[in-house]
């Protein structure tokens, strides 16, 4: 029976990192050579949180050197009381993209209705008295008492938590700062890697500044015409849209959909996908030669993609267990 678990664990710790085709992309899940020789296993950090790395770096330089000195003592703050209640440097990013939204970090003493302060909280709906949401220190930490309440922050998109503290009717705004807050976080509190996953070990990346430049180009066609062949600028095809995307983002990946499965980057679970990973489709999922659809997932079960003749590039929702789903997703740029 000994003899018999020891082949096993073999058998399944080869599963987990082998890679999916001679060399060329990495298994996210599962830990490599060289990453055992370096310590790192990739369990260890949050992949796809925000643009930690320097791909986005100078879009969130650019926005922050724009910032006032009022504003950069309300990140000051913002940080300060996150450090003082060992919150993890996520929670800063999120405090400051959404106080960068509701207020442009500013304790304001008017909004919307009655909405106040750094947070635009209202006294109304209970978030406390006008002169106690108008202070920053409370404002931040009542902030801050409210996203610890959510289940699933830690393993969330900052931009999305701050929307599901702040409840907006525009909830894809807050996105729009996350370049700004991950560097303002790493200068102001001197944090370079928050998510914990590295620059890069060879193939091993699992930054996502690339994703959010490929998803915002990719948004930006929304309602342009499916063309097969079709590279755009007008009309698209499902694989020929993502090769601009991430071309956008400096990330080169292959033309058609079965390669962008074998080779456009590492490969990992399609149920641990996040934003900015491509999703596939096969006539038979146990053979990627089948492929023939590829789509970008956008995270909340619901991806972007150009689906046929006749339609035009949309969201759709995820059919999880659709029989056709390939098993693995891909990051690319990784």
């Amino acid at each position: 029976m000994l003899k018999i678990g020891l082949i096993v664990s073999a058998i399944i710790t080869a599963l987990i990192t082998v890679t999916i085709t001679s060399g060329v992309s990495t298994v996210i899940s599962g830990t490599t050579a060289q990453e055992e020789r370096v310590g790192l296993r990739s369990v260890s950090c949050n992949a796809a949180l925000g643009p930690w790395d320097s791909g986005s770096g100078d879009r969130g330089e650019q926005q922050a050197a724009k910032l006032t000195e009022e504003q950069m003592g309300t990140v000051a703050k913002i940080i300060e009381v996150g450090q003082r209640r060992e919150l993890p440097p996520l929670a800063w990013q999120i405090a400051i993209q959404a106080g960068m939204t509701e207020s442009g970090l500013r304790s304001l003493d008017h909004g919307d209705r009655d909405s106040l302060g750094i947070f635009q909280m209202r006294p109304s709906m209970g978030w406390g008295s006008p002169e106690e949401v108008t202070d920053p220190e409370y404002a931040v930490n009542k902030f801050y008492d409210v996203l610890q309440a959510l289940p699933d922050w830690e393993t969330t998109r900052p931009g999305d938590s701050a929307q599901a503290v702040e409840r907006s009717a525009f909830p894809d705004r807050y996105h729009n700062w996350e370049a700004m807050a991950a560097f303002l976080i790493g200068r102001s509190g001197e944090i370079p890697d928050p998510a914990g996953c590295g620059d890069s070990i060879g193939n091993y990346l699992v930054a996502s500044a690339a994703a959010a430049t490929a998803i915002d180009f990719t948004k930006e066609q929304l309602g342009e015409p499916y063309l097969w062949g079709g590279n755009g600028p007008d009309a698209w095809d499902c694989s020929g849209i993502l090769v601009k995307a991430f071309a956008k983002a400096g990330v080169a990946i292959p033309r058609v959909a079965n390669d962008q499965y074998l080779s456009g980057g590492a490969h990992l679970p399609v149920r641990e996908a996040q934003a900015g990973d491509l999703v596939f489709w096969a006539t038979d999922p146990n053979d990627p030669v089948t492929v023939h659809h590829v789509a970008m997932y956008l995270g909340n079960d619901e991806y972007i993609h150009a689906p046929q003749t006749g339609d035009v590039v949309k969201v759709s929702k995820m059919n999880w267990d659709y029989h056709e789903l390939m098993p693995q997703a891909v990051r690319p740029g990784v």
